[in-house]
């Protein structure tokens, strides 16, 4: 599958909670990686997921009104398109998203320069 994602996203391993409608249903699921403008969730068992979602990531404090993407087994790639905090954000954190994004965008600079992207 070929990637057309703007933002590299970052391997990580977080619980998140999917509501499913808008009566409040939630699934559990596992975020793998993400970036600034989505994600790759990984759910359980296949689950029946309608087009958007609200994903809560508790440990970020963050929450996200997503599009679905792609769907492959139990796995989904979502696109963000809203981004809410659960919990005020420090000056702190917001210096380390801004240090994660430049991070991101230095890693795919030297991509760029050796070629390989």
């Amino acid at each position: 599958m070929q990637d057309r994602r703007h933002e590299t996203r970052d391997k990580v391993l977080y619980g998140g909670v999917a509501e499913i409608n808008e009566y409040g249903s939630t699934v559990d699921c596992v975020v793998r990686n993400i970036s600034e403008g989505g994600a790759c969730v990984e759910f359980e068992q296949a689950a029946s997921l309608p087009e958007e979602i609200s994903l809560s990531i508790p440990r970020k404090g963050r929450s996200f009104l997503a599009r679905l993407i792609w769907r492959q087994a139990n796995k989904v790639g979502l696109a963000f398109r809203l981004m809410t905090s659960d919990t005020p954000v420090s000056d702190l954190d917001e210096r380390l998203r801004r240090s994660e994004i430049k991070k991101r965008q230095l890693q795919r600079r030297i991509r760029e320069l050796l070629g390989e992207g």
